[in-house]
């Protein structure tokens, strides 16, 4: 409340209405059923990133790379997509097929800084977030050639971006609503959760994560194999941030550009590590940095207000949550 508060000062401050901002906040974030179903499947990409990112961080690990396993994740989807003898299959493999595909690259990149650490001692932190700027430049080979994925260049006018995916390979809509772009991964990323959190709390696999994550010497020294367990939590946080884009592309924008992450793995990072491991807090926290983004662009187009505020806002809330942790922790350590 306090930096929502602080950045109403700041939009006053920029000469702004408060009125009209806030308006214009409330009715992208809410007020038509086109803007709660995109901010809805804002939250889901957020909510997929930070689920992977818990899971990671079970066994000590960061993984900062969402941004580039959504890239190719996308790439991956979009490839299959587009290729004709997908989009004739039946029983819903031509939407499942180029979900598990986006699913199945981002596992691999993920994997790769995995091994990178096993192998070589790689802090995964550096490899994660370098191999997400290869990521990002390999969107831009793919739309800039028509020998990968751009569309057929008919003049100089042609966008570099892969043509529209076929129909049948579309995520369906969730409430039959013409004008919701609400879509079935919000379904997809609830079952999700609930595995997240069962096997986190409930399963051996999750159990061998923290004993990793709290001592690895002392787990190893224990008979559990670290190398693998550290290998397949990054796969498996790739995996997530792959569907992720595998998810943007099927359920949203139908077509691959340069930029179609927008930001959504760095603001998922900041989403797990936001919600301390749990999963309710990482639904909880995409959520409302879902229909904070929503609000935000509309914000910038109805009323004026700099897209940077929103961002300037995002990044008080950041602090005043992570601040608040650090006292009740304090707090709870004094009265200990």
């Amino acid at each position: 409340i306090g930096s929502m508060a602080i950045g109403l000062l700041l939009i006053a401050l920029s000469g702004k209405s408060v009125p009209d901002a806030i308006e214009a906040f409330l009715d992208g974030a809410f007020g038509t059923a086109f803007a709660f179903g995109a901010s809805i499947n804002r939250a889901v990409s957020l909510s997929l990133i930070g689920l992977g990112f818990i899971l990671a961080a079970r066994a000590n690990l960061t993984n900062v790379g969402g941004e580039g396993q959504i890239a190719v994740g996308g790439i991956a989807a979009t490839a299959l997509a587009l290729w004709p003898p997908v989009a004739g299959l039946p029983l819903g493999l031509a939407v499942i097929l180029p979900l598990l595909a986006g699913t199945l690259a981002g596992a691999i990149w993920g994997g790769i800084a995995g091994v990178m650490k096993v192998r070589f001692g790689t802090n995964e932190v550096i490899s994660t977030l370098l191999l997400g700027f290869v990521a990002l430049l390999m969107v831009y080979w793919c739309v800039q050639s028509t020998a990968l994925l751009r569309q057929p260049q008919t003049s100089s006018s042609t966008l570099p971006e892969s043509l529209p995916i076929p129909d049948s390979t579309k995520l369906p809509g969730l409430t039959g609503d013409p004008e919701s772009p609400l879509h079935i991964g919000l379904v997809l990323c609830l079952l999700l959760a609930l595995a997240t959190a069962i096997v986190l709390q409930r399963s051996t696999f999750g159990l061998r994560l923290r004993a990793i994550g709290l001592n690895e010497l002392a787990a190893r020294r224990a008979g559990m194999p670290g190398s693998i367990l550290l290998v397949v939590a990054l796969g498996i946080a790739g995996a997530f941030g792959g569907l992720t884009g595998a998810i943007m592309l099927q359920g949203e924008q139908f077509y691959l550009k340069a930029g179609f992450s927008s930001g959504y793995g760095f603001d998922g990072l900041v989403v797990g590590l936001l919600s301390r491991g749990s999963t309710v807090g990482v639904l909880a926290g995409a959520l409302f940095f879902g229909f904070l983004r929503s609000g935000g662009i509309s914000m910038e187009i109805m009323a004026g207000v700099p897209s940077a505020l929103t961002v300037v806002i995002q990044g008080l809330i950041v602090i005043a949550v992570a601040g608040s942790v650090i006292l009740v922790e304090k707090l709870e350590g004094g009265q200990r």
